[in-house]
This record gives C-alpha cells, sequence and structure tokens, in this order.
C-alpha cells in the first residue's frame, strides 16, 4: 500500500509528545498517511509556518495572525491555560510600572506569551515606545538569564510553569490569571495545531481525524502515553511531567468548542486593536 508523507512539526516537550503517542507508535489506523515528526522549539516552528514549509505544524495562536493566509486551524491540539498560563518571574516581586521599567528575557516574539505580555502591560498604560526592553532567550535558558543578571525579568512557558520554585525566583504574574480575571473567565489561547491550504478540504479533513484520534488514544491511554513522554520532560519526574500534561492536554486539546474560539477572536482582536499584530483574523477551522 502507497502512502502519503505529510510532515509534522511540533515541541519536544512532554504534552506534545503525549498528544502524539499513538501516531508515533503507529498505535492507530492512518488511512494511508505517514508522519514525519519534526521536533522543533515554538518559535521556530511559528517562523517555518510563515514561511509554510511543514504540512502540519504546532503553533503560538499569536502566530496565526500572520500565516492564516496560508494553514488553517484544526479543531484539536489547542494548548490553554485554563486559569494559569506563562509567568514572569524575578528576583524579588515587582509591580506592573516596575516590570515596564526593566529588561524582559522573552522565549520569541511571536510567542502567544508575548502577547499576552504585551496586552498585559498596555492594560497599565505600557504600551509602543513605553515597551521596555527585551531580549529574546531560548526558553529553556530564560531563568539562567534571570539568575544571571542578564536580565532582571523572566517570561517563562512550558515546564517552567511548574518548576520555577527550584529557581529561587518568585513570580510577579501569572498571565493565565490575569487573562481569565480580564476576560469573563476564558482560556488564555496559547497554542493550536494548523495544516497547510495547499492540501485539499478533504485532506484536511482525514488529517484532523487522525490527529483527534491520537490525542484520544493518549488521554484514554494515559499511563502509557506519559511514560513515552517522560523522555523529553526536562527536570521532571513522572508526578510532575504527568501533571504538566493534565495542565495543557485535556478536553480543551480535543476540541476548542465556542469558548475556545471566543478567547481566540478576544486574544487577536485585542492585539490588533493594540497594532501589536497586523489583523484579527477571521477564524478559519476544519471542519
Amino acid at each position: 500500500m502507497s502512502h502519503t508523507t505529510l510532515t509534522l512539526g511540533h515541541s519536544p516537550d512532554p504534552d506534545d509528545a503525549f498528544m502524539f503517542y499513538a501516531l508515533a507508535k503507529e498505535l492507530i489506523p492512518t488511512h494511508g498517511y505517514r508522519f514525519e515528526h519534526i521536533l522543533q522549539d515554538i518559535q521556530t516552528l511559528n517562523e517555518r509556518a510563515r514561511r509554510g514549509e511543514l504540512d502540519i505544524s504546532a503553533i503560538s495562536i499569536h502566530a496565526y495572525a500572520y500565516v492564516c493566509d496560508q494553514y488553517a486551524l484544526l479543531p484539536s491540539g489547542a494548548s490553554m491555560g485554563d486559569g494559569y498560563g506563562p509567568m514572569l518571574v524575578a528576583k524579588q516581586k515587582l509591580a506592573r510600572e516596575e516590570i515596564a521599567q526593566r529588561r524582559i528575557a522573552v522565549p520569541g516574539t511571536m510567542t502567544s506569551a508575548f502577547l499576552a505580555l504585551r496586552l498585559w502591560l498596555s492594560e497599565g498604560g505600557f504600551a509602543g515606545e513605553d515597551m521596555p526592553r527585551y531580549e529574546v532567550v531560548p526558553f529553556d535558558h530564560i531563568f539562567a538569564a534571570v539568575r544571571e543578571g542578564r536580565a532582571d525579568v523572566g517570561l517563562i512557558i512550558h515546564e517552567g510553569q511548574l518548576t520555577w520554585q527550584n529557581e529561587g525566583l518568585v513570580v510577579c504574574e501569572d498571565l493565565g490569571v490575569w487573562w481569565g480575571k480580564s476576560n469573563d473567565g476564558l482560556p488564555l489561547p496559547l497554542g493550536g495545531n494548523v495544516i497547510h491550504k495547499r492540501h485539499s478540504p478533504g485532506v484536511r479533513r482525514r488529517v484532523s481525524d487522525i490527529l483527534t484520534a491520537s490525542i484520544r488514544y493518549s488521554l484514554d491511554h494515559r499511563a502509557e502515553a506519559v511514560e513515552h513522554a517522560l523522555q523529553y520532560a526536562r527536570d521532571m519526574g513522572r508526578e510532575l511531567a504527568d501533571r504538566f500534561v493534565g495542565m495543557y492536554v485535556n478536553h480543551w486539546t480535543l476540541d476548542y468548542g465556542e469558548r475556545g474560539r471566543e478567547s481566540i477572536r478576544r486574544f487577536l482582536r485585542r492585539g490588533a486593536e493594540q497594532g501589536f499584530v497586523p489583523r484579527a483574523p477571521e477564524l478559519e477551522f476544519v471542519t
């Protein structure tokens, strides 16, 4: 039987590894498709999506505003911060007006964490020319940048949201908590999966069904999938890795639902209103 090979980009993190466990181990039917897993950090995947390089990719929701002409959103694969999210950490507690005057290490300018940071600062009256100095630092080097004084504040994502206490730092703001309080309890939309529009609507639907089946398989076989994900769990034991997976692979991941879709619309609309993204695109989902 001949197969069609599609590139599938995702982060080398426990949640993505958990999500695609069934695909990686060929535990579900793929109906003539093979998937070449390409593991790269989210900022790199965002940049590759802007160039239209991968067939399917995890991207930041922030980046969707820049790639919506080339990619459609898949209904599954979301990472939503439901009462939690990227954090601002420092050596001592700093208020928003203090953070606005400090150097901030960020994991990438196309990450949703960065857009959330800009929206949070703009809510306090700090935007445009008031935007603090920031430096892009690989997400797994941000703690070190703060500890060593190369940055005053770090914007942390991924497992850093659970391991920050081990770094001798304090949390100044949890942007997921802030977003929910400011937006009717909506989750903060962080990441999603997209498929290139060069593929026909029929192919997009079949691929969407396969990826959803992979996520459902992992949720139904949690212990096995977490065991697989442990190889990507930097500085985390099984219990912490399982907790992290639960934060970002859950009912939101199987389908955004209307509240998830509304959170994306609001996030990108507010970004566009502040001039932080070029437009607030209409959401195009594979159905």
